[in-house]
């Protein structure tokens, strides 16, 4: 089982990475709300690897045979792996490659949120992006919350492919 999560982990991890630097090269002057369908995009894709894991297992190493318990927890290893690879990844971006991310990323809510709201509730609005601005420029925040994104995906992913791939015994045929 080690093998194959770390195996299928690593593919998932380096899928996230490849294509989180692919939108960052072609997707520069993409709007941010595309920007965000391609990132959800780029997790659900890097965790396809969670189905073919939890496949290998069964098919490979374990006899043809895999319980949906054991199937969940392969995915979530193998979820966790391409979690910590985009959580570091994404604090590399907004510490290094990108500082002004979270400040550009603030003041183009701000506007959005001024345009479509009345002033009343764009006031109360302002004032929670502004308790989520301090908590999201700390690097370990950053982390946690892009590596808990796609670890509830992958959470997701696990339970679906769990639900397929689960098998109590081989057929005799």
């Amino acid at each position: 089982m080690k093998n194959t999560v770390l195996r299928y982990g690593i593919y998932g991890a380096i899928t996230i990475c490849v294509l989180f630097i692919l939108a960052l090269t072609l997707g520069k002057n993409l709007s941010y709300f595309t920007q965000e369908v391609i990132g959800y995009t780029s997790m659900v894709v890097s965790l396809i690897f969670v189905f073919f894991g939890i496949k290998h297992y069964r098919d490979k190493e374990n006899n043809g045979i895999v319980s949906f318990g054991k199937a969940l927890v392969i995915g979530m290893l193998i979820s966790l792996l391409a979690a910590i690879a985009f959580g570091l990844l994404d604090v590399i971006y907004i510490k290094y490659i990108n500082p002004d991310f979270t400040t550009e990323y603030y003041a183009h809510m701000v506007e959005q949120m001024r345009s479509s709201l009345p002033e009343a509730e764009f006031k109360v609005k302002l004032a929670e992006l502004e308790t989520q601005k301090e908590l999201f420029s700390s690097p370990l925040m950053n982390f946690l919350l892009m590596s808990a994104t796609v670890l509830i995906i992958g959470f997701i992913i696990s339970l679906i492919s769990g639900l397929i791939l689960q098998r109590k015994s081989v057929i005799n045929q």
